[in-house]
């Protein structure tokens, strides 16, 4: 943006939003440069906090009448540069749009902010015998507007399903600065589901600044299982057996020996250090039935070589189970100052397959990749080690990148199960997509972004302008 267009809109916003909610400055502006992809960067020419919708309304409408980009942000926890400005513009940060509005436990849904964080909405709901299912790893930081973003999962999505399952309605502001009401919290809702629609856009057809979600009964009980093996084999061929046993776990996740390392530097649970990999197995629901699951998998686990089966002996033990789990990708830092992780999908029966994978490309590379996932659904999480001060590193983490996503793909699944698409991987959308399914999601698009200003260059690859090549240099657009 030239610097007088600047010097106009931060003085129009300062006069609506007050000089305490918009940033200017290059060095105030830098936090905002990236997202957890920290990959890519680019520092936006200004960022704004609004704290209504009215405010967001008016802060969009300012854009369209300077003809400037702007794209929303929540938290930042996003792993795909999702909120990445790669062209400059307006930053809507809309983390002090916090405020759970309402709870309603009769008919089981609440209404919330976008800058929620996920677990305040499950601290708040602590004793009422109801929870908001959807746990990302991020939940301790990630807001529930950027779980709609990217229609987050998190590890009991395997049972309970991801965001869009449990999103009722939403408020946005299109575009253009007008507000609508998508949805209701009614069960049995007539017309298109444009609910469904922009939940995992990734801002890029709207802005949300309200959410009416789903609140779901608390299970009777729970009973949470560490399984330890010798081998990611062993572990991976359990996680096929459980399911094809006709048992569906609450959650099933794996962390290998590289993730084992972190989280006991970090937390002192007691894993032992030399197993290959290890299961976090949960199964809840009525208490009747439950005993029976839990010896169905201790008997699968012991029959693949599980070397050792334990049950979490209370609640304390658990929380401090799953909060390993959760923190993982923090102790990661104390293997490596970078890292950069991807989000592949791939048929539950592949998993064998796909680790072998992952293992011999990062020996091709010379990279160190730690896994940690959610096994049950397929979605593993890849872990590349690096140094992003050094570019040849930065070059080989790319370069792996792309080939286990592709191996995913031949595999039969997807690029992305959580993250997103973002920038990181507009690229992949020609080798997952017809042109014309791109075609009928660039015309979607078209319909409620008609200028392009929202969110620019993301999801989809563009025929000019900012495209793959400039976001990954060395890269060519497929389209």
């Amino acid at each position: 943006m030239p610097s007088a267009q600047v010097l106009a809109l931060v003085e129009e916003f300062e006069h609506l939003l007050g000089p305490e909610n918009v940033l200017a400055q290059h060095a105030e502006l830098v936090v905002y440069e990236c997202d957890g992809y920290v990959v890519e960067k680019n520092v936006p020419d200004v960022a704004v906090f609004p704290r209504t919708t009215e405010q967001v309304a008016r802060v969009v409408r300012l854009c369209n009448r300077y003809g400037v980009p702007f794209l929303p942000r929540g938290a930042g926890t996003s792993l795909a540069g999702g909120c990445l400005p790669v062209g400059g513009g307006v930053m809507i940060v809309l983390t002090r749009m916090k405020n759970i509005l309402h709870i309603d436990l009769r008919n089981r849904y609440a209404v919330v902010e976008p800058g929620v964080v996920n677990i305040w909405l499950t601290h708040a709901l602590r004793g009422t015998g109801f929870h908001f299912a959807p746990d990302p790893s991020s939940q301790g930081a990630c807001t529930i507007g950027g779980n709609v973003a990217t229609n987050s999962g998190g590890p009991h999505t395997l049972k309970y399903g991801v965001t869009t399952n449990h999103v009722l309605a939403l408020e946005v502001v299109l575009p253009d600065g007008s507000v609508h009401q998508l949805g209701s919290p009614a069960l049995d809702r007539p017309g298109l589901d444009l609910v469904g629609t922009l939940v995992g856009s990734e801002g890029t057809l709207g802005i949300v600044t309200k959410i009416w979600v789903r609140l779901t009964r608390d299970p009777q009980g729970y009973r949470t299982l560490l399984a330890i093996f010798d081998t990611v084999d062993q572990a991976t061929e359990t996680i096929t057996r459980i399911i094809a046993a006709g048992i569906i776990p609450a959650a099933l996740e794996m962390m290998d020996q590289g993730i084992l390392e972190a989280v006991e530097a970090a937390f002192r649970f007691g894993f032992p250090l030399d197993a290959g990999a290890i299961l976090l197995i949960e199964v809840d629901g009525l208490e009747a039935g439950l005993d029976a699951q839990r010896d169905r998998i201790v008997e699968i686990c012991r029959s693949c070589g599980a070397r050792e089966v334990r049950q979490a002996a209370d609640a304390q033990e658990r929380a401090r189970l799953w909060k390993c789990r959760k923190q993982a990708f923090g102790a990661v830092g104390r293997l490596s100052p970078s890292y950069c992780t991807q989000d592949g999908v791939v048929p539950r029966s592949k998993l064998p397959h796909i680790l072998r994978r992952i293992y011999q490309i990062g020996s091709k590379y010379q990279l160190r990749i730690v896994n940690v996932f959610h096994a049950g659904d397929g979605n593993i999480h890849p872990i590349l080690l690096f140094d992003e001060r050094d570019k040849e590193q930065l070059r080989r983490v790319l370069r792996a990148s792309e080939e286990i996503l592709q191996e995913c793909l031949d595999c039969g699944g997807s690029v992305t199960g959580e993250h997103g698409i973002g920038v990181e991987k507009i690229n992949f959308m020609p080798r997952m997509f017809t042109p014309e399914d791109l075609e009928a999601m660039a015309r979607l698009r078209q319909v409620f972004n008609p200028q392009g200003l929202l969110s620019p260059q993301k999801m989809l690859p563009t025929a000019g302008g900012c495209s793959v090549e400039q976001v990954h240099p060395g890269r060519k657009a497929a389209l």
